[in-house]
């Protein structure tokens, strides 16, 4: 019996709009990479190396393409002279790499980037480290975000949530024009790195929070936090201010969506909308969305600018800062044209894009 066809354009529609695409088994791994290089109009294409589970790896090269189209709108938001890629690397639903096998896959991913000629440049991701990356950078220069004990600036965490953070005051200020934290009632769904930076800051703020993750082992932190526990199906059911999707992406189903009991959701996590309807949707219940690919830039700015001939510590923070900034600029363009945020915020990284000479 023959396989059913593959559809290859969901992500893309009928044109690719990615400049390349490269997919190669490694060999020394044998898992499928997936690069995407979706747009080098502002310059070198930066993005992260994701190693996740999928059905098959066709649902992971088309993640990489819809990644790496989120990047270089993220980039060109955030001001950024990069481009935009992604790397997936399949991983087989039930199967868990060794830590010899993750190294192989790490020197394939090195080899695989370095075939591109300076095309593109990773950096950690969702299920990948600053170790990780410090074995892709002994097969390619093409590599930041490496641990500090060996001459990288680390993992971008920290840049991520403090992003996310301005974001989230911006929005506060938008719904109920204060950017007091405190006694907010604020559910967080997904504590890893970026997600439990957040909670705790929240916490410290003397937020509400009701929070959850995938992984039980998290419950503890919620009891240090202070914070209520529930299963994540049920989390966007609690009712409260915000609600902050800060694990994978596609949780605003058109479902969650109508069964949501918020004024507004920010939050880190990437491309949160199953559709792009999702925005009108939310929009048409009153329901404020900060988007994504602006409100967690602060991780990519990081990289990017911490990367530079002279870096500056300073500067770098003052750019994560700004991102607040953008995100009441987004939501004043929506508010006045009468357009969703997404469609404001997507002008902005757009009219970048069109005119490179002057970003």
């Amino acid at each position: 019996m023959s396989a059913m066809p593959i559809d290859l354009t969901a992500t893309t529609g009928d044109n690719l709009p990615h400049e390349r695409v490269l997919v190669v088994k490694g060999v020394r791994s044998g898992l499928t990479i997936s690069i995407a290089v979706h747009s080098t109009v502002l310059g070198q294409a930066l993005g992260g190396c994701r190693v996740w589970t999928y059905d098959n790896w066709v649902e992971a090269f088309n993640d990489s393409l819809r990644l790496a189209e989120g990047m270089t709108m993220k980039n060109a938001a955030a001001g950024l002279n990069r481009g935009g890629g992604k790397t997936v690397i399949y991983v087989p639903r039930g199967t868990v790499l060794s830590a010899a096998e993750r190294r192989d896959a790490m020197l394939d991913l090195g080899d695989a980037i370095e075939s591109l000629d300076g095309a593109y440049m990773t950096a950690e991701d969702v299920g990948t480290s600053a170790e990780d990356m410090a074995v892709v950078a002994t097969r390619t220069r093409h590599v930041c975000g490496l641990p500090s004990s060996e001459g990288g600036v680390g993992e971008p965490s920290d840049a991520t949530a403090a992003g996310v953070y301005a974001g989230l005051l911006a929005t506060l200020d938008e719904v109920f024009g204060s950017r007091e934290v405190a006694g907010r009632r604020i559910t967080v769904l997904g504590l890893g790195h970026v997600g439990s930076i957040l909670a705790m800051r929240l916490a410290a703020e003397g937020a509400v929070l009701t929070v959850t993750d995938v992984n039980p082992v998290k419950r503890a932190l919620a009891e240090t936090l202070g914070a209520t526990w529930v299963e994540p199906e049920t989390a966007h059911l609690v009712e409260g201010d915000l609600f902050v999707p800060a694990g994978v992406g596609g949780v605003l189903t058109d479902e969650v969506i109508d069964e949501l009991r918020v004024k507004a959701v920010v939050g880190p996590a990437n491309n949160q909308l199953a559709t792009r309807s999702g925005a009108e949707r939310l929009r048409a219940r009153g329901i404020v969305w900060a988007p994504d690919f602006v409100v967690n830039a602060g991780g990519v700015i990081f990289l990017s600018m911490m990367n530079e001939d002279e870096p500056s510590a300073e500067a770098t923070r003052e750019r994560v800062d700004a991102i607040g900034d953008i995100v009441s600029h987004v939501f004043r363009v929506a508010r006045e044209r009468g357009i969703t945020t997404l469609e404001a915020a997507e002008d902005i990284a757009l009219a970048r894009l069109r005119e490179p000479a002057n970003a």
